[in-house]
């Protein structure tokens, strides 16, 4: 380290004028000045205390040539190391030539950004020192002319230099770099113009939302370049299949944003809609490499008898939601429906948020049985959802929204908590509790705390089963959920893939995970008594599992007949209605109590009721109010 003695020798000994400036994080051209040296001081005239908490304009004497003040202003706002020679304003505004330098500095420990500014006086420059004038003698009125001519062609140059200096900075505060299009700015800015002619003349437009439906998959196979290269093409689709009028617009990665004004015809507007999507649907080429990315469109109206034209864009994108949800690579209207399920979608969001606080959730329990001798083997966790006014709601209602506000971690976390806590008072009551199946979050695998959560759960973790959800992300699994099933394996928990079938699970996911079981999805199973194409498909998918020596649950097991095709095809084990619905804790509770290792008939006895009440009543309490592991 520096003595601080030797320290003040520098800065009292050195010649050259130092200043030292805080720099704004976001801003290198703003600065407080906070230290300068006694060379500062003598050379601009203003003194450490002048200086201490002053902005850095303060070293920009008044008659500083413009292009060398823009000049230092880029460099700065850059955070670039660089010097200049310019004419500067002492404190009293004496003018004197000097070499200003600027180098950038930063603090390893807090992050603060700086700068060390240092100014040597330099000898007058020949070209800017004063000119002898001349006398009549010996200067003609041609040589004043001739001067007074260089003079204004000079300061012509620079004056233009500084208007296109002034063109381009504007250009940029309205252009997409990328494209050339308007940027989001520029586009709100026209967009509030439209819209004041809207009310002032009720001329009305239309708004076109357009998002690409596969663009990061163009960046991850092809790279950014080609992402690039795409998004510069529908730029150019986009303005070669509008008018002048029109107003078009990139706010986003890979949203585009078109503003039309209507006319006496409809056709205007859905020709366009539809054009956008046809054209999208062609392959792109990049490097001789083909991909292809098509868009999905959301067409809203602003009209005079709007309350609220400021929603359009809004409206649009609702409309663009609707269109992708409906496949994708298609165009959708707005229509107020929408905007009341935008609503109704927020309300369930807000109630969701409650419901995670108040842990409503509950699960529910579906019976699954050997193939062979129709013989309980377990049973699937399915969430339900408690609410104190609507009663339960199933979680084909609220699913979609809890995993798009992130409250699915939650719910897996609430409904394992308190399963975990049922299956532990079974056992205190000496039930010999079956295998359990949990639906996971590809969200709940990557949680850091899931592994803790399931090791100190109390149970027997040999008789779980996770079923991976999601698995349309399974084939580009980061590291956390990669551990996760792995250290899941080590624990000795059973790892199952569901839905398979859907076409979001792929072999290449099935050798990477190695689940043990596999679930054909009941959308295959269901038909399979009618159609001979699905049960084969169903036979094949079973042959697959087999290979790799998984064990296969059939799902949608609803008859007799879907039952002995199953069994036939090879299939472990069966779940569905046929063998009951998903029940509460109380109905499992009755199967375990009198169900003597089968699933009892639907027919209860009076006793076996009895039995039921008085073990429900005597440990309704302790289950329900059960905490989360």
């Amino acid at each position: 380290m520096i003595p601080f003695q030797v320290f003040e020798q520098i800065s009292d000994k050195c010649n050259e004028g130092l200043v030292l400036g805080k720099a704004c994080s976001n801003d290198g051209a703003i600065m407080e000045l906070r230290w300068c040296n006694k060379a500062f001081s003598n050379i601009t005239g203003y003194s450490m205390q002048e200086i201490m908490g002053q902005r850095g304009t303060i070293l920009i004497g008044p008659d500083m040539q413009q292009d060398k003040h823009l000049l230092i202003i880029e460099k700065l706002m850059n955070w670039e190391q660089f010097s200049v020679k310019l004419l500067n304003n002492r404190k009293n505004g004496e003018l004197h030539w000097q070499k200003m330098s600027w180098v950038p500095l930063s603090d390893p420990v807090t992050g603060d950004r700086w700068w060390i500014c240092s100014i040597m006086e330099l000898e007058p420059q020949a070209e800017f020192l004063p000119k002898r004038q001349p006398t009549t003698s010996t200067c003609s009125q041609a040589e004043t002319e001739f001067k007074n001519r260089e003079k204004i062609q000079r300061l012509e140059r620079e004056n233009n230099r500084l208007q296109e200096i002034a063109l381009s900075v504007a250009k940029e505060s309205r252009e997409d770099p990328l494209t050339g299009l308007s940027n989001r700015r520029h586009f709100q800015v026209e967009l509030r113009s439209w819209i004041a002619e809207l009310r002032a003349s009720g001329q009305g437009f239309a708004a076109f939302y357009i998002d690409l439906d596969r663009f990061k998959s163009v960046n991850d196979t092809l790279g950014h370049h080609a992402g690039d290269k795409l998004l510069v093409c529908v730029a150019d689709m986009l303005l070669g299949m509008t008018d002048e009028t029109d107003l078009i617009a990139r706010i986003g990665g890979d949203e585009f944003v078109v503003l039309r004004r209507l006319t006496e015809s409809a056709l205007n507007i859905s020709e366009l809609a539809d054009n956008i999507v046809k054209k999208m649907q062609l392959p792109f080429t990049f490097e001789g490499k083909s991909a292809s990315s098509s868009a999905s469109v959301g067409v809203a109206i602003a009209s005079s008898t709007m309350e609220r034209p400021e929603r359009i864009i809004a409206d649009a994108d609702k409309a663009l939601y609707h269109a992708k949800a409906q496949g994708r690579g298609r165009w959708s209207y707005f229509t107020e429906e929408m905007h009341t399920a935008a609503i109704e979608e927020k309300r369930l969001s807000s109630d969701l948020l409650m419901a995670c606080g108040q842990r409503q959730f509950e699960p529910y329990y579906q019976p699954i049985v050997e193939a062979v001798t129709g013989r309980l083997m377990g049973v699937e966790a399915l969430v339900r959802w408690q609410h104190p006014t609507k009663g339960l709601i199933q979680p084909a209602e609220f699913l979609n929204v809890a995993t798009s506000i992130g409250a699915l971690r939650k719910i897996d976390e609430i409904v394992f908590g308190k399963l975990c806590a049922t299956w532990l008072h079974f056992e205190s009551l000496g039930i010999d509790t079956p295998r359990i199946a949990v639906n996971v979050s590809g969200e709940r695998l990557a949680d850091s705390n899931f592994i803790h959560q399931v090791r100190s759960s109390g149970i027997d973790l040999r008789k779980i089963t996770f079923e991976i959800l999601e698995s349309v992300y399974l084939e580009r699994m980061n590291d956390t959920v990669r551990w996760a099933l792995d250290e899941l394996t080590d624990l000795g928990v059973t790892i199952a893939i569901d839905d398979f079938g859907t076409g979001h699970a792929s072999i290449q996911a099935l050798i990477q995970i190695k689940p043990s079981v596999l679930k054909i999805d009941r959308q295959f199973v269901q038909p399979m008594t009618s159609d001979p194409t699905l049960k084969e498909l169903v036979s094949s998918i079973v042959g697959i599992g087999k290979s790799l020596d998984m064990k296969i649950i059939a799902e949608g097991i609803e008859s007799e007949d879907h039952v002995r095709i199953a069994k036939d095809m090879g299939c472990d084990y069966l779940q569905g209605f046929h063998f009951g619905e998903p029940m509460p804790v109380e109905d499992l509770f009755d199967q375990f109590i009198c169900g003597e290792g089968k699933l009892s008939s639907k027919k209860k006895t009076k006793a076996k009721e009895n039995r039921r009440e008085r073990t429900i009543l005597a440990n309704r309490s302790w289950i329900e109010t059960s905490g989360s592991i």
